[in-house]
């Protein structure tokens, strides 16, 4: 029997709808763990409707994750984190140090773009309300994007800590 991780296909073209981007970011998880990815970065204003909290999402995660990975995330704020991805806060705080989280708020910042960018794939939810949007490998789509991450990247702070430490 063929391993989940080992039939899902990349989307490629324009997506309309929660369940489409959804199922995007599942397939990039398994392309991730399947082709040995190195680098993700996601990018979102909040990831209030991103699927962080499912089991496979997570799972998907772990089969990714190992030393030399990194996964930035980037977005205006992580404060839905703690209350409706509690799975994946578990596993960040296991895989820390493959994660840094950036904030980029402000009067004056760039807005924070909802998608995934990767060397060799990309998601861009161009209408987070309407949830559409294009992914896939073009190198133009996936230049854009990063460009917009890079400016969002170079002013946003250090957030969401993998631990809090008190006294």
């Amino acid at each position: 029997m063929a391993n989940e991780l080992d039939v899902i296909a990349l989307p490629d073209g324009p997506f309309d709808g929660r369940g489409q981007f959804d199922a995007n970011l599942r397939a990039m998880l398994a392309a991730a763990a399947r082709e040995n990815w190195r680098g993700i970065i996601w990018s979102d204003p909040g990831f209030a409707d991103w699927p962080l909290g499912e089991r496979s999402v997570v799972d998907a995660l772990q089969a990714w994750a190992s030393a030399g990975r990194s996964l930035v995330m980037l977005a205006q704020s992580f404060d839905v984190f703690e209350r409706d991805h509690a799975r994946f806060v578990h596993w960040r705080r296991m895989w820390g140090h493959i994660i840094e989280c950036r904030a980029c708020h402000g009067p004056g910042l760039p807005q924070v773009p909802s998608g995934v960018w990767t060397p060799s794939w990309f998601m861009h939810r161009v209408d987070v309300e309407r949830v559409r949007g294009v992914c896939g490998r073009d190198p133009e789509g996936r230049r854009a994007l990063r460009e917009r991450l890079d400016e969002c990247l170079r002013q946003g702070r250090s957030a969401f800590p993998s631990s809090t430490l008190g006294l």
